[in-house]
């Protein structure tokens, strides 16, 4: 779907109206507001990508801007991790700005405030303001220093400046209503004593704005026309307004704030003081440790800009909270990845394959191919000799008729290279297979039904594999009061292994992306060294975690509901999915796909073979049997002139869906 012709999202339609109304689009201007108090993660990009993303669609500057109100908590180290991320994201800030650079001008409208009795010093303990403020159902009362005379709390509140009392012993708040029914009406604070270091303006200041009277003005200041903000901030949207109204100039462009809905995740924190911990526990290396959601943590993962911003594009824009499952991230750098990252052979769990016909001493340097998506990507040499690794799960002793890979007896095809069948193992004391003795056959015409990948014993290159899972077990780890989130953590997140590379990425550098066929998505970590190479795993080629799933105990003495309805083959619910495919919304279609590609798992080449003769004007049969396709020929099936064919009809179709499922096989 064009840019044209794509549905204007709820923010859209408010800048459309303003617009509508008699504003200049000269006069629209956004920000993003990071306060560098942590690294940015998933989250972020949400708003990164709504704020910069309305900046590129009308033409309109959008400002960096570091809320850095609080120096207890706020570094260098973050601002300059936050422009980074934003800037690896693709996006250009119009300006770099600081909540800080307007700490005199804020400070001069809170002085004006109290002239015109508006805001006041109390004295009292937090607790006791805190109590006097009541709740949502029972209004507050007014405090003993509310009255203060006007020159009383100016003296008071220069005094404050000046570094004369301590922390805790006064604030400036506003004078609005203690009986107001938002809680946050009710004379809520503006300046707070922090005798702190602040990163940009050292000790000039040791008293410090709050978030609500800070940020409001800061986006006049700017003349920010759309202040847009998550959706916790709804309700300061009246004190947002309320302390505006107290400086706007009526010739000025005065901002307006709308929140949307935040991005949640499954199976993700999204609080920095909670991801903080887990630096600070060890339970990580690091912000930029590949389980963390950091953007620093994805990029070092291998995710690219583009999957993250489709991700924010496939996720929208949105009025409520909810929660989308990671996979759909997943989903989106897989489909990145397919198109840009060279194939090559790893092998992560290796069995010796000894070929007893091939020559000893001999070897040969076949032709592969480096990535059948990209015309341009090339070939290259890959070496074969005598002895050779494996995959251990692409043999077995013995197998069923669905078992496509090598067994005893059984031919398969090594990818680039020959044919080898299996014809005895050799075991250790514990009867475990150490080597699978084979005879190969250089008869190209010969047809088997798998193909697996491999590398030569003698030409591998040893590397470090750093296969990672979820980082929590629990899909909403944060949303359980009574428990630590850090019970939630999975003790299995990270998993290191010593795995096989072909000699091709012996010059592989820091950041650089591959697939390792059959396997999945992997990239070159920072820590590797010309001695060690040590690959992340980005993601899978599939799915596994919804298989993998813990299923919700049941009680065991509840009798069983008696269900007599034969359970539906997993083709033909592909076939009724693949019937409504062309019709659903981009997001509604991602996950289909998704539900097609987990099915077809249990899908035989038997069953699928009778739909790649489904008539063309069924194209939505097509495109779920394309993708069902695409999974049996990544778990080993070998290619016959019936898939070649229906492969081809696909790349000819006029379907733009058809085609790409089949130029991605």
């Amino acid at each position: 779907m064009s840019e044209e012709t794509k549905p204007l999202n709820f923010i859209e339609h408010i800048i459309e109206e303003d617009l509508a109304q008699g504003m200049s689009r000269n006069d629209l201007r956004f920000r993003f507001p990071p306060e560098p108090n942590g690294y940015l993660h998933i989250g972020h990009t949400k708003a990164i990508g709504i704020s910069f993303g309305l900046g590129e669609k009308y033409n309109a500057p959008v400002n960096l801007r570091f809320d850095d109100t609080n120096p207890t908590k706020e570094e260098q180290e973050y601002v300059d991790a936050i422009k980074e991320d934003v800037a690896w994201l693709g996006y250009t800030w119009a300006n770099e700005l600081y909540s800080s650079d307007y700490f005199q001008q804020l400070y001069d409208w809170a002085v004006q405030l109290i002239k015109e009795n508006k805001a006041y010093v109390d004295s009292q303990s937090s607790e006791a303001m805190a109590e006097q403020k009541g709740t949502p159902t029972q209004p507050g009362v007014h405090g003993p220093y509310r009255n203060r005379t006007v020159e009383e709390n100016l003296d008071l509140f220069e005094r404050m400046k000046n570094g004369e009392f301590d922390e805790g012993t006064h604030v400036l708040r506003a004078k609005i209503d203690m009986q107001h029914t938002n809680m946050l009406m009710r004379d809520p604070l503006m300046y707070r004593i922090l005798k702190k270091h602040h990163h940009r303006t050292g000790n000039d200041w040791c008293i410090y704005p709050m978030y609500d009277w800070t940020h409001g003005e800061s986006d006049y200041i700017e003349s920010i026309s759309h202040s847009l903000c998550s959706l916790e901030f709804k309700p300061h949207r009246e004190l947002y307004d309320w302390f505006l109204d107290q400086v706007v100039e009526p010739n000025r462009i005065r901002p307006k704030q709308r929140e949307f809905a935040r991005l949640n995740l499954s199976y993700t924190i999204m609080s920095k003081r909670k991801l903080l911990r887990l630096v600070e526990d060890h339970i990580v290396s690091g912000w930029d440790d590949p389980r963390m959601p950091t953007i620093s943590g994805l990029r070092r993962r291998g995710y690219t800009p583009n999957a993250i911003k489709k991700f924010i594009e496939t996720v929208g824009v949105a009025k409520r909270d909810n929660i989308i499952d990671v996979a759909l991230l997943e989903f989106c750098i897989r489909e990145d990845l397919n198109k840009v990252a060279p194939r090559i052979m790893a092998v992560l769990d290796p069995v010796k394959v000894v070929i007893t016909n091939y020559p000893e001493g001999k070897e040969e340097w076949l032709e592969a191919e480096n990535n059948q998506e990209d015309d341009n990507a090339g070939f290259r040499k890959v070496p074969f000799s005598r002895e050779i690794y494996i995959e251990r799960d692409d043999f077995k002793e013995q197998a069923g008729s669905n078992y496509f890979r090598l067994t005893l007896g059984q031919e398969v095809r090594l990818k680039n290279a020959y044919i080898i069948k299996a014809e005895s193992v050799v075991k250790d004391a514990d009867g475990n297979i150490t080597e699978i003795h084979c005879t190969y056959s250089d008869d190209a015409t010969k047809k088997v039904k798998s193909t697996i990948h491999w590398v030569s014993i003698e030409h591998a290159i040893k590397a470090e594999v750093r296969e990672y899972d979820r980082l929590f077990m629990d899909e909403s780890p944060d949303t359980h009061p009574e428990k630590d989130f850090m019970e939630l953590l999975n003790p299995e997140s990270l998993k290191i292994i010593t795995a096989y590379v072909e000699p091709s990425l012996k010059e592989a550098q820091i950041g650089e992306r591959f697939q390792f066929q059959r396997l999945g998505y992997f990239n070159v970590d920072k820590d590797t060294t010309a001695e060690k190479l040590i690959f992340n795993k980005t993601v899978g080629l599939r799915d596994s975690w919804a298989k993998a799933k813990p299923s919700e105990k049941k009680n065991d003495n509840q009798p069983k509901p008696q269900n007599n309805q034969p359970q539906r083959k997993a083709i033909d619910v592909i076939q009724q999915l693949g019937k409504k495919y062309t019709n659903l919304p981009e997001e509604k279609q991602l996950k289909a796909k998704a539900e097609i590609q987990e099915l077809a798992k249990n899908v035989s080449y038997d069953d699928l073979q009778p739909w790649f003769n489904t008539a063309a004007k069924k194209v939505g049969t097509r495109i779920a049997t394309m993708i069902t396709l695409g999974i049996l020929l990544k778990q080993g099936l070998e290619r016959n002139e019936d898939i070649n064919a229906f492969i081809t009809s696909g790349l000819e179709d006029n379907n733009e869906f058809l085609v790409a499922e089949a130029r991605a096989i």
